[in-house]
């Protein structure tokens, strides 16, 4: 992937605080479901204590977490404690060079002790997500299934997104979940479903198991006119789409009014009027239209 990350200075980061506060703010809009995602979450200092924070807010009624996995052995039942309802785990190969090359500096193991730790403690709602690209881990596509049913686990492929550059094309590794789809159904009895996580994904459930594949197609289906979400990253940017740059800053509302509420919900409410009807996702393009990323906003 070859994604260069910079670490923000501790002042231009969201406190614990300020982001627990943020999910709050949220809440009190009429927001029920919250996910935690990065970059890694799981490596900030004291995240035990803002998972129990916002566990503790009445009207979130489900807390979910992606993670890369590394850190899930030492957090599990921190997380178990807080009550996450569900993890999702990045794992783009079971190859330990492969897995090393995508991350660059991943550790294959640490990542399978993590979903071992979680299934041993009781997680029940485990999902793999997975992008796939042409020429790289496409071939795994079979094997992450079967490791999915062995572990009995759900998981989900992604195509690819044109998120920040990169030193490739996009179109030569792309690779459209109709392809991935077509190449499960020669291997798996695979049943269509009406089964919705709140997510984008489209689910297929394997025969005779209880893993369910999903598919989450920003390309080859675009979802825009179901999409619900929006994204604050740890600088306290509010995203209203993935595919697009605009955005609200929270942060400087959070500090300028560390006792009133009211500013900060008029903003994100103010902010929903412009929410864009579409992502702009285009793989012929030689430079992307959305420079930064996954990492920066989350998945």
């Amino acid at each position: 992937m070859n994604e260069d990350i910079e670490f923000l200075p501790r002042d231009e980061m969201l406190s614990l605080e300020e982001s627990a506060r943020i999910v709050k703010i949220f809440a009190s809009l009429g927001v029920t479901k919250v996910r935690i995602t990065g970059g890694e979450p799981l490596v900030r200092k004291n995240i035990g204590w803002f998972f129990h924070k916002i566990s503790t807010i009445p009207t979130i009624k489900e807390i979910v977490i992606t993670t890369n996995g590394s850190q899930l052995s030492q957090h599990a039942e921190m997380l178990k404690k807080s009550h996450v309802k569900r993890i999702n785990i990045s794992l783009d190969s079971l190859d330990d060079a492969l897995f090393k090359k995508i991350t660059r500096v991943g550790d294959l193991n640490k990542v399978l002790k993590g979903i071992d730790k979680a299934i041993e403690i009781g997680f029940s709602n485990i999902k793999l997500n997975t992008v796939l690209m042409r020429h790289s881990n496409d071939h795994e596509a079979i094997n992450l299934v079967n490791f999915a049913i062995e572990k009995k686990l759900d998981i989900s492929f992604i195509e690819e997104m044109p998120l920040g550059n990169i030193d490739h094309k996009r179109k030569d590794t792309f690779i459209s979940n109709d392809e991935i789809l077509k190449k499960l159904q020669a291997h798996f009895n695979l049943i269509p479903t009406t089964f919705n996580s709140g997510g984008p994904a489209k689910y297929w459930q394997l025969a005779n198991e209880t893993t369910k594949i999903g598919f989450i197609s920003p390309h080859s289906h675009n979802f825009c006119d179901t999409c619900n979400r929006v994204r604050v990253s740890s600088k306290g940017e509010l995203f209203l789409c993935l595919g697009q740059e605009e955005k609200i800053e929270l942060m400087p509302l959070l500090r300028q009014f560390p006792n009133e509420d009211w500013p900060i919900q008029k903003a994100i409410i103010e902010s929903m009027m412009t929410k864009p009807k579409a992502h702009d996702f285009n793989l012929e393009r030689s430079k992307p239209s959305v420079v930064r990323f996954m990492s920066h906003t989350g998945g």
